[in-house]
């Protein structure tokens, strides 16, 4: 079995769901007492808020980068970075490292292909919304076609985010908001709907639409199960 590596903090919410995920998963694999070999930093999420409230990307992906080398050091064989925000920075800690990094895009992308969706509504930050980073691959990589809400529902989207679901407060009135931006990106032609913020399915999931969604976290977590067992 592989080691795998978790820079999380971002926040810890989502981070407990990977370790819980990937932990389910090898037992599941391999069943008996077995669970997964993991080294983990998870950093403080406050000064990393606030450099991406100032854009300042450059500063993240030198505080990421050197992270990600202490993970490495400490004898892990892959890293995730669990959160979707800081795949922004994914190429700059990706030349950091001698290991590799699991882009959280791309399990995603790969389920969707295989489930023959090809133009998916995108929930998230509104880093994530907004900028290239994330659409771009699933278009360039997997043909697949990403909206996004619109500025003003972005702004809603993400403000839950930081202000409630990162602080672990779950509110019924924002599950309803988050339904009804869901319901218009569905109106749009969304055949899916990526949760491309890890918070985010504490908030909403697949019993509360009729739309699939799909959570990133979980997806993400898989493929760590898979690279770590395969030789």
């Amino acid at each position: 079995m592989k080691t795998i590596g978790l820079l999380g903090g971002m926040s810890w919410e989502s981070t407990a769901n990977y370790y819980k995920y990937i932990n389910q998963g090898i037992k599941s694999s391999l069943g008996g007492l077995h669970s997964a070999k993991i080294v983990m930093k998870s950093i403080d999420f406050a000064p990393i808020a606030e450099l991406q409230q100032a854009n300042e990307w450059s500063v993240m992906a030198d505080t990421l980068t050197q992270d990600a080398q202490d993970i490495e050091r400490a004898g892990a064989d892959f890293i995730l970075i669990c959160t979707n925000t800081m795949h922004l920075i994914f190429d700059e800690v990706q030349s950091g490292l001698c290991i590799p990094l699991i882009h959280i895009a791309d399990p995603t992308g790969e389920q969707l292909k295989q489930d023959g969706k090809r133009k998916v509504g995108l929930l998230g930050t509104q880093f994530t919304m907004s900028e290239p980073f994330y659409k771009d691959r699933l278009k360039n990589i997997f043909d697949i076609d990403v909206i996004v809400p619109g500025k003003d529902d972005q702004q809603v989207v993400h403000d839950i985010i930081y202000n409630e679901l990162c602080l672990g407060d779950i509110k019924p009135e924002s599950k309803r908001v988050y339904l009804e931006v869901i319901a218009k990106l569905q109106s749009q032609g969304a055949e899916a709907i990526i949760l491309g913020c890890t918070e985010i399915a504490l908030l909403v999931n697949e019993n509360d639409t009729e739309i699939p969604l799909y959570d990133t976290a979980i997806l993400h977590a898989s493929s760590a199960v898979s690279a770590s067992l395969t030789s």
